[in-house]
């Protein structure tokens, strides 16, 4: 990592700590795993910037600080298996991984899928499982998790995903329409239903249905 690089991680690790993020795991997951290697190559000076940025497909790459607060509200223990929705260029999905025992990561468009899986193959961990299928739909597919990360928003609470749930899982998920501000949710599982915590607001992009046929 060069010295610009470096200053910007450090920037960053300094902001999460003033805005109450002292999980000292996640703090060593962002150390661990390099930004950069992940932004697109024009936007590798911004790697710590506050904002989202554009990746191939349309989509768009959540914001460094947004991926800190999702992923302490999510609350990951070592012995978790985890399930994202969303893989976009895998940075999530790394972190994750130092988190967490299984991180299983699903993304519609073979694009990002492909280039995700490779980057993620170069850090030489086995622990990351990246499958080109439609994530908006709960399936057998998907495993059990003990967590559920969506990085896309839901109109309403999924509830089919509770069959991907182990007992007192969580999902952690935007819902809301795709014109209106959404609501980050913390969902539960007790028994049979979802216990709903409203988080913060956020403003991200719809789920779609479907593999992409063209990219």
């Amino acid at each position: 990592m060069d010295n610009d690089n470096r200053e910007a991680l450090a920037e960053f690790l300094l902001r999460l700590r003033s805005n109450g993020i002292m999980d000292h795991r996640l703090l060593t997951a962002f150390e661990d795993v390099p930004r950069r290697n992940f932004v697109p190559v024009i936007h590798v000076t911004e790697a710590y910037a506050r904002g989202q940025m554009p990746i191939e497909c349309g989509q768009s790459m959540t914001a460094v600080s947004m991926v800190a607060k999702v992923l302490s509200a999510l609350q990951v223990e070592s012995t978790h298996r985890i399930l994202e929705l969303g893989t976009g260029t895998g940075y999530q999905a790394a972190l994750l991984g130092r988190l967490a025992t299984k991180v299983v990561s699903v993304e519609r468009f073979r694009t990002l899928h492909d280039k995700a899986k490779d980057r993620l193959a170069q850090l030489r961990v086995e622990k990351y499982f990246v499958k080109l299928i439609d994530g908006s739909l709960a399936s057998a597919e998907l495993g059990v998790s003990d967590r559920i990360i969506s990085n896309f928003a839901f109109p309403e609470i999924p509830k089919s995903f509770l069959e991907n749930l182990a007992p007192n899982g969580v999902m952690v998920v935007p819902i809301g329409q795709p014109d209106e501000l959404q609501i980050m949710k913390r969902l539960t599982k007790v028994g049979s239903r979802f216990n709903s915590e409203d988080l913060f607001p956020i403003r991200t992009q719809p789920y779609i249905s479907g593999v992409s046929k063209a990219i």
